[in-house]
């Protein structure tokens, strides 16, 4: 899968007592109604955020993960990360991302009322 957006947040490496490392990433997707989301980059994956900086837009291959927990009451919990193993930038032209800014100029746009010519009104009200 993939996730484009813009860089918000880059967090410094983390390292645990057993070795693991892990960096994250915030982006925020361009949608109507953008989102922040949050992808982890582990081991030696951690390297591919050295050349990204915030602001810029990036395209991000990812995998979903997900777990499940039981907690010592023997409650059963899920819990889903987001991991990125490639990553991309993207070149900023203001538009949308390539793939729907070309769908939106194959169809052209008519501002002319298709219903203007049918006087054979059969609606019931």
């Amino acid at each position: 899968m993939e996730l484009q957006g813009t860089v918000k947040k880059i967090s410094e490496t983390q390292t645990f007592a057993s070795g693991f490392q892990k960096r994250e990433m915030v982006i925020l997707t361009q949608e109507q109604y953008p989102q922040p989301i949050n992808i982890e980059f582990l081991s030696d994956k951690i390297n591919l955020l050295d050349t990204i900086s915030e602001g810029e837009n990036v395209k991000v291959g990812i995998n979903i993960r997900g777990r499940e927990w039981v907690s010592p009451q023997g409650e059963t919990k899920y819990f889903n990360s987001i991991t990125g193993w490639r990553i991309e930038k993207v070149m900023d032209n203001g538009n949308e991302p390539t793939q729907a800014s070309s769908q939106q100029s194959a169809a052209p746009v008519s501002n002319e009322n298709p219903f203007a010519g049918d006087e054979d009104d059969d609606l019931p009200f």
